[in-house]
């Protein structure tokens, strides 16, 4: 069995692949935490395994991309006191995701950037950009010959309502949701209006002026939390793929555990 981690800033998925072929994950999660030590997070997966009628030592391999280097010890630990075995980490490089980098050395991209890269490029080819709806809302971007050449960062939809609930007094915490018109005659819904058809219009924008800098226009995905929300609006979004992230661990697990065997049969 394979156990693939996907830690972000809000959340950590946890999904276990019973078969390492098949795209069927059983997926938890939780919210991040970076003073939660190794036995809290045993204490919470236990029961989790066992109701389905697995074991820790039932997981044979691990994968995990980390974009919070300070959990990162933690989840180690996890691994190796109940698990029995090291977990292998994404390298920020990308040397074991499979995915050609073609940046400026030293490389510095999020785990989960590239993860979602190869993940794309698998399910959909290139030219794709991943655009991923997380704490922030990053722009994965993989030109025509399959190499990751770079991305956007933007703030996140959450992260920009707690901005407006912490910085101004009158301003209450809302739910995002999509306004029926653009004006909106209260607070709330002025503020909704801002954020959803603010978002779509940075989306676009940003989407619009990728493919005139790439030339090409490549298949647009989307993932994370809000994007089925936002996929809506945006015509230029070609698929949606909520489990992007811990697909690209599957497929890269899959991908590095052929090429050990063939290596070891020479």
């Amino acid at each position: 069995m394979l156990l693939t981690i996907d830690c972000g800033n809000t959340n950590i998925v946890f999904a276990l692949y019973k078969d390492i072929n098949k795209s069927e994950p059983i997926v938890w999660r939780c919210q991040t935490n970076r003073k939660k030590t190794a036995d809290e997070y045993a204490s919470w997966l236990s029961p989790l395994l066992t109701h389905n009628d697995v074991k820790f030592t039932d997981i044979k391999d691990i994968l995990v991309a980390s974009v919070v280097p300070d959990v990162n010890f933690n989840l180690t630990r996890l691994c190796e006191k109940y698990i029995g075995m090291a977990a292998e980490f994404i390298n920020p490089d990308g040397t074991n995701v499979g995915v050609a980098v073609n940046l400026p050395s030293p490389v510095k991209v999020g785990a989960d950037q590239l993860v979602n890269a190869a993940a794309a490029i698998s399910k959909y080819g290139a030219p794709c950009v991943v655009i991923d709806f997380g704490t922030a809302t990053t722009f994965d971007i993989v030109n025509e010959h399959g190499e990751f050449i770079g991305g956007v960062i933007a703030p996140g939809v959450n992260l920009s309502v707690e901005a407006l609930y912490n910085a101004a007094a009158l301003l209450p915490k809302i739910k995002i949701e999509r306004p029926n018109k653009i004006i909106g005659q209260n607070t709330i819904e002025a503020m909704q209006t801002g954020l959803y058809w603010g978002y779509v219009s940075m989306i676009e924008g940003i989407a619009n002026r990728v493919i005139d800098e790439m030339g090409v226009k490549p298949t647009f995905i989307a993932t994370g939390g809000l994007s089925n929300l936002f996929h809506e609006a945006m015509p230029i979004i070609d698929h949606v793929d909520m489990h992007l992230t811990i697909e690209g661990l599957r497929l890269i697990h899959a991908r590095n555990k052929q090429n050990k065997s063939i290596q070891s049969v020479a």
